[in-house]
């Protein structure tokens, strides 16, 4: 796996030692071979109490023949994963490439071969040297918000189940088994960092502070489902590359360690709607920022994070950015709190509640835009032995759109991840 995920598994992964998640090495002449990844799947128990069209609302709704009561068998937040990492050292440069594949698990079609997608969520190269960085080139975790998603509890679990891909106008039907992965916190308390194309800059460590600056995607023609009534004819264009960075700080003592970190992403776009030609092309500028901490002392741990942002949207960048009949931009802003305690049998158990809100432009009437949505997930991790991790999960997540309507929806999850 990434380096950054692999981080987040070894410190949110229940405790396990960071042996369970160094991969299977490979000795390979001037090369190391790494392959690595997880499999992890869900029975999810799901109950959706209203049917109401709010766009951009994550809470599922009753299902195409009103029923309330859903299952399914999912992948949970993070997606089971086959990464290959190659490393060796060459004319005073450390040289690396990964390579990784995210299948899967669940399918509603007769004979389970049809919708599940195969994703490519890594595919770069890096070289650099601990005296002055480190250069990425590919695709690999956005820069912004990530830190959100790494440190949130449920990466190993299931949290909000609506399924993976961006949510249709008027929310996603109730459903217990999606695309690849459930949303996890996603929309709920941070927008998703998701997986671009950069060229990044790593300083090195000094002393426990590092910043990351990175040129990222422009993604052109990307169809922003869920931006309004008319979702499949908003195409999303940008004329520069995006902007990204973080800073962070770790620290670590006998009885207290952990990492602050800030970040944020500057991007110019256009959203073209209805004939997409450059006549109903709406420019604006994007940015936001974002603030959070993570404390562990013994076997108790905090996690706090808040975002701010004009034009970015929610759940993910650029959905529900602006008035779609004016062009003007939306403000949202959010964060999660998160507290978790490892008993004396290595459980972990934690809570965590996170919100996410959108503001209408001045002066817009929408009263089926959501206003915010929330959630609150209650979980415990347990490590059945080094590599494989019991996980249960309760979670009820609320849409509430601006004109007052809500969805509700409640999930039981149940399963297991095991890393190698």
């Amino acid at each position: 796996m990434n380096k950054n995920i692999k981080l987040a598994v070894a410190g949110a992964v229940l405790a396990l030692s960071a042996s369970a998640n160094a991969g299977i090495i490979i000795p390979a002449g001037e090369w190391t071979i790494d392959l690595n990844g997880n499999v992890n799947a869900f029975g999810i128990w799901q109950k959706s109490d209203h049917d109401n069209a709010i766009t951009g609302g994550v809470a599922t709704r009753k299902d195409a023949v009103g029923e309330k009561n859903t299952q399914g068998i999912n992948t949970g937040l993070l997606p089971s994963w086959l990464g290959v990492t190659g490393k060796t050292r060459q004319n005073d440069l450390d040289v690396e490439f990964t390579i990784s594949l995210q299948p899967g698990v669940s399918d509603n079609h007769a004979h389970g071969d049809i919708t599940v997608p195969v994703l490519n969520r890594q595919t770069y190269v890096s070289f650099g040297d601990k005296s002055w960085g480190t250069i990425k080139l590919g695709k690999d975790l956005g820069i912004f918000a990530s830190d959100a998603i790494l440190n949130d509890m449920t990466l190993l679990g299931v949290g909000t189940a609506s399924n993976g891909g961006l949510p249709a106008a008027g929310g996603w039907a109730g459903s217990g088994s999606g695309v690849n992965t459930t949303i996890g916190g996603i929309g709920t308390g941070y927008i998703y960092a998701a997986w671009k194309g950069q060229i990044a800059y790593t300083t090195p460590n000094f002393n426990g502070f590092q910043a990351t600056v990175a040129l990222t995607n422009p993604n052109q023609g990307t169809h922003l489902a869920g931006q309004n009534a008319t979702a499949a004819a908003t195409v999303l264009y940008q004329d520069r590359h995006g902007l990204e960075g973080k800073a962070s700080y770790s620290f670590s003592g006998d009885a207290l360690n952990g990492k602050v970190w800030v970040s944020g992403a500057s991007y110019k776009v256009k959203h073209a709607m209805g004939d997409v030609t450059a006549a109903t092309a709406v420019e604006h500028s994007a940015s936001v920022v974002d603030i959070g901490a993570t404390v562990n002392f013994g076997n108790a741990g905090l996690t706090g994070y808040y975002y701010t942002g004009e034009g970015v949207g929610t759940t993910a960048m650029f959905i529900q950015a602006i008035n779609p009949t004016t062009g003007a931009k939306r403000d949202s802003d959010g964060g999660y709190l998160q507290a978790t305690y490892i008993l004396p049998t290595k459980t972990k158990l934690g809570v965590n509640y996170g919100k996410s809100n959108l503001d209408l432009s001045a002066g817009e009437v929408g009263a089926l835009v959501v206003a915010h949505n929330k959630r609150m997930t209650v979980g415990a991790y347990h490590p059945l032995t080094k590599h494989l991790n019991l996980v249960a999960e309760w979670s009820d997540v609320e849409s509430e759109a601006h004109g007052g309507l809500k969805n509700e929806a409640t999930s039981i999850s149940t399963g297991a991840i095991m890393f190698f």
